[in-house]
């Protein structure tokens, strides 16, 4: 089975660039340059240099030792939460950031939900003297309103998405149609492995630097490279494609993704792709998508901004749809309850995104010599309003 986007740019049966004509020729030169633009050695030199000094990679392989003791097994966190700017995110948008200069852009429009994607673009943008423009849906400018200041203390726009559910498919909706009326000078900073080809691809690729890390670190901790499970949160799934990303091949290795149940995954109020969805087209790719019978998106649910997406990555989908990743999902209260728990065990506040990923530890069972790796995709700054008002702090 193979695992790596195909020349037409499937993952399997999903995946594709399903777009308007308007979109073709953006989409086409980015297709056309962008392994070229990737592989040169100017290129991974900048993309290398600026994730060491800019970025501060490479983030630690920490131990939690009083999570495993309670776990029964060797748990590590991967900790992108350190990283500049609070997640994994700005992985991708120094790799795009620096894509988009070598196609002569001069202007940047992206897309965000829980807000890390936006500060990530808006953060490359000012470090490169460039206009970004970053849509956000009200309810999630509402409910992440930190971050909306600090995107635009680094001098980004940030314009708000009112219709549907007033969140990230909206946000998304909105920065196309945007793209579509600018097709010259913009270029479209996805921060997720969603959208057409070869946005999956090329942001799997940027966040891969996260498997490939963990595999050398492994390797001076344990003795090896392998994990026996790799466990990151998925909404379109970029932490989890760059976690993963190493081990697609390696079957030895478990991957499981989880995803939001939110009030539950029958209640009405959820964003468990995997378990609600079915083959359907979103902003340009064929993948998983809640809908209903005749084919209208099914608003999502999460008490997590970046997770209550109603679709998953095409890479993610065929994982899914090949057995090759195991997905589970967590409710508001178990991840809002892993979060403060790993806050109270090892002194490091989640993302609530990151919190559903821990709360999988719950729903398996280990052998006290299994190595888990967790992917810590954010760190919970931006969240602090949500964890007072829930734990009534």
């Amino acid at each position: 089975m193979k695992y790596t986007v195909d020349e037409n740019g499937f993952y399997g049966d999903f995946g594709g660039a399903f777009i308007p004509e308007m979109l073709h020729r953006n989409v086409a030169e980015l297709r056309e340059k962008y392994l070229e633009i990737y592989a040169s050695d100017q290129f991974q030199s900048q993309f290398g240099n600026l994730l060491h000094d800019y970025a501060g990679r490479p983030t630690p392989l920490y131990f939690a030792s009083r999570l495993s003791k309670k776990n029964g097994a060797k748990i590590y966190l991967k900790r992108e939460d350190l990283c500049h700017t609070g997640s994994h995110k700005i992985n991708n948008a120094i790799g795009q950031i620096l894509l988009a200069r070598h196609l002569g852009k001069t202007r940047i429009i992206a897309e965000t939900g829980a807000g890390q994607h936006g500060v990530a673009t808006a953060t490359v943008c000012a470090l490169m003297g460039l206009k970004c423009i970053v849509y956000m849906g009200e309810i999630d400018m509402k409910r992440q309103a930190p971050n909306v200041a600090r995107m635009k203390m680094l001098g980004a726009e940030v314009r708000a998405a009112v219709s549907g559910s007033k969140t990230l498919k909206d946000a998304t909706n909105e920065a196309i149609r945007d793209w579509i009326s600018n097709p010259e000078d913009t270029y479209y900073m996805i921060g997720s492995v969603v959208g057409p080809h070869p946005y999956p691809d090329l942001v799997a690729k940027f966040q891969s630097v996260i498997s490939e890390e963990t595999r050398k670190q492994l390797s001076e901790k344990e003795n090896r490279e392998n994990p026996d499970y790799v466990i990151a949160c998925v909404g379109g799934g970029s932490n989890a494609a760059g976690a993963f990303y190493h081990y697609l091949d390696e079957p030895q290795v478990k991957l499981i993704a989880v995803e939001a149940a939110g009030k539950g995954v029958d209640s009405g109020e959820s964003a468990a792709t995997s378990i609600l969805g079915k083959p359907g087209i979103i902003h340009g790719s064929k993948t998983l998508l809640m809908q209903t019978e005749d084919g209208q998106i099914v608003e999502p649910y999460s008490i997590s901004a970046g997770l209550d997406y109603p679709g998953i990555g095409p890479l993610h989908a065929h994982l899914f749809a090949s057995g090759r990743a195991e997905f589970l999902s967590a409710t508001d209260d178990e991840a809002m309850k892993a979060g403060l728990e790993l806050c109270r065990l090892e002194g490091i506040i989640p993302a609530i995104e990151s919190a559903h990923a821990l709360a999988a530890l719950e729903k398996m069972r280990f052998s006290a010599d299994d190595v888990v790796v967790v992917c810590l995709s954010g760190r919970g700054d931006k969240d602090l309003a949500t964890y007072i008002e829930y734990f009534k702090i």
